[in-house]
């Protein structure tokens, strides 16, 4: 039988793959099989982790306004001040407050007293 060649086509496609996987350690980074599925495992746990991120930054911009406010000794709570936040129409999502709340608090404590009444 006579001799096949195979083309360059499966080894650019291997090299590519070695590229995304250069940073990994031992056999993750030089075996083509074992790269493939440590490339699986890390775009999922990345995917994944993008929105515990979200979730997590949420969170501290909760409990950052929360704690300006109890710091306050206002009678306002935070479900009440966010209520009335969305009551009154205004457009401050919690990145935005929290920010205010630790950069400037004379701001924040003039716009929560605006939003109680």
């Amino acid at each position: 039988m006579t001799r096949i060649k195979r083309g360059y086509i499966a080894r650019r496609r291997r090299t590519k793959i070695r590229l995304f996987a250069s940073s990994f350690r031992g056999a993750h980074s030089r075996l083509t099989r074992t790269i493939t599925q440590q490339k699986i495992r890390t775009l999922v746990s990345s995917h994944r982790d993008r929105d515990k991120q979200k979730r997590n930054l949420r969170r501290l911009w909760i409990i950052r306004i929360n704690a300006v406010i109890r710091e306050n000794k206002a009678s306002c709570s935070y479900s009440r001040l966010i209520h009335n936040l969305y009551k009154g129409l205004l457009l401050l999502n919690r990145k935005i407050l929290a920010q205010i709340a630790i950069s400037n608090r004379n701001s924040f404590y003039m716009i929560s007293n605006e939003i109680i009444k």
